[in-house]
């Protein structure tokens, strides 16, 4: 079982750790609203790998059949979403300096993120992939070997997004308000790139 644990811990780490729109959004807004709203942005995604990976390893075929299906609508939904998010960055300006940074709050940082991994048919194929090359997610699965995998990829996945969080918040305090607002700039650039590469993969592929 320890080995399965392990094994969970590095695919959610490895799976969590490639910079993309969620490590782009979880660097913004740790420097922007500070480590906690960073990291909750990153635990957004770990749950939404934690769900894929539980359909992975519970075979649950008639879920993961579905949402591969409708793979080009949540492709096309993420790219619309992360170009909102991109543009809504690069627009914004730095707030002032004398007063508290604020977001739009935890909840709203946690349900983003996890609505943008849960919209990328990737995500499950991965899992599915990994699971099947290991043996679950068949009629003979050991549910609870499934599950002991399945939290080490939240673990996994979570110690992720608790270095990237704290690692940038170091920096936070050294941020000035001209640093803000490229950090915006460029922060709304790069994910209005990923959705716009999401969306032509929809009708490309």
């Amino acid at each position: 079982m320890l080995d399965y644990f392990i094994k969970g811990l590095i695919i959610g780490f490895s799976v969590a750790a490639p910079v993309g729109p969620i490590g782009v959004l979880t660097i913004k807004r740790t420097l922007t609203e500070g480590r906690a709203s960073g990291f909750v942005t990153g635990m957004g995604a770990a749950m939404a790998d934690t769900v894929y990976g539980i359909i992975a390893g519970c075979g649950l075929t008639a879920i993961s059949s579905f949402l591969l299906t409708q793979a080009f609508w949540m492709k096309l939904i993420g790219g619309l979403f992360l170009l909102f998010l991109g543009v809504k960055s690069f627009m914004s300006k730095p707030p002032d300096k004398s007063a508290p940074v604020a977001g739009k709050g935890l909840f709203y940082n946690f349900i983003s993120t996890f609505f943008l991994t849960v919209t990328n048919p990737s995500t499950i194929l991965s899992f599915l992939a990994i699971f099947a090359g290991m043996g679950l997610g068949s009629e003979k699965t050991d549910y609870s070997l499934s599950m002991i995998l399945v939290f080490g990829v939240f673990l996994g996945s979570a110690f992720w997004w608790l270095i990237l969080s704290f690692t940038v918040s170091f920096f936070r305090s050294k941020v000035t308000n001209t640093h803000l607002l490229w950090i915006n700039r460029l922060s709304g650039m790069l994910i209005t790139v990923f959705g716009l590469i999401a969306i032509y993969t929809c009708f490309n592929e």
